[in-house]
């Protein structure tokens, strides 16, 4: 059976979540140079930005060029850590946090869709290919990943006497500008996303798990897109008068390693 498209939303063009990199050399400041950067920059034809229907490779990417692609964000982040600050030392802290990265980018760089992995502090978020709707479910068995993860995670927090955690889960679908910035010839750059998808999918991160909402949320765009099977595990919510749905899953293999592994 042929693979359906996915439906799309229009969405308008919003600025860019975040982008950090490490300093690598140095390089004394010239304001001459600095003006023909940005005259260079400012100066590039708005030809230069392209629709693309796949997400292409970043080695394609100059400080002249972008693409316009289509995508599906997915973010977790944790909720209330820092509160944590309070009841454990640093050291603690490093290794929670640690552990909660290492794993969720784990889970996040499975998914072959999955082009892009960002780290933010206590978030953790990816950038999928989804051109087709069984994408778009497999971008939703990845939040159920995430979801049991933190399962496991709690329980050897517990055993270690340190502070379980809670998260929430956040994914959207929508159009971006993929860019290339930073400081030409100096190994300082990295890619940015632009665009209302990267905002949303950060929003919905942070109202899930919170306020009595359910760990992971999705946005309607994303529901409208999933199989009807995938759809029967949500209930429709709301959140500032837009409409979502959200959900306690977990994924099955994992759900029964826990059972096997943390009745301890």
């Amino acid at each position: 059976t042929a693979t359906t498209e996915i439906y799309t939303l229009s969405l308008h063009d919003a600025l860019p979540i975040y982008y950090n990199m490490e300093v690598t050399n140095k390089i004394s400041y010239d304001i001459d140079k600095s003006a023909e950067r940005i005259d260079d920059i400012l100066n590039a034809g708005n030809g230069n930005f392209s629709d693309e229907k796949n997400l292409p490779e970043r080695k394609n990417l100059t400080y002249k060029n972008g693409y316009y692609v289509n995508i599906t964000a997915i973010f977790i982040d944790m909720v209330g850590s820092s509160d944590m600050t309070d009841e454990h030392k640093r050291p603690v802290l490093a290794k929670i946090y640690r552990s909660f990265i290492s794993e969720c980018t784990a889970i996040i760089n499975a998914d072959y869709n999955c082009k892009e992995i960002n780290i933010n502090g206590d978030c953790v978020w990816g950038v999928y290919d989804t051109p087709y709707k069984t994408d778009i479910d497999s971008a939703f068995g990845t939040t159920a990943k995430l979801n049991s993860l933190i399962k496991i995670l709690n329980h050897k927090l517990s055993k270690k006497g340190y502070s379980q955690i809670d998260v929430g889960i956040g994914i959207d679908y929508g159009r971006a500008l993929m860019v290339k910035a930073g400081y030409s010839h100096s190994g300082l750059n990295d890619v940015i996303w632009m665009g209302d998808v990267v905002n949303s999918a950060c929003h919905i991160a942070n109202n899930a798990g919170r306020n009595g909402h359910s760990p992971i949320i999705v946005s309607d765009c994303i529901y409208s897109n999933l199989c009807e099977e995938n759809q029967k595990l949500l209930t429709k919510t709301s959140i500032s008068w837009n409409t979502y749905y959200e959900g306690n899953i977990v994924n099955s293999e994992m759900e029964n390693w826990y059972k096997e592994n943390c009745n301890d």
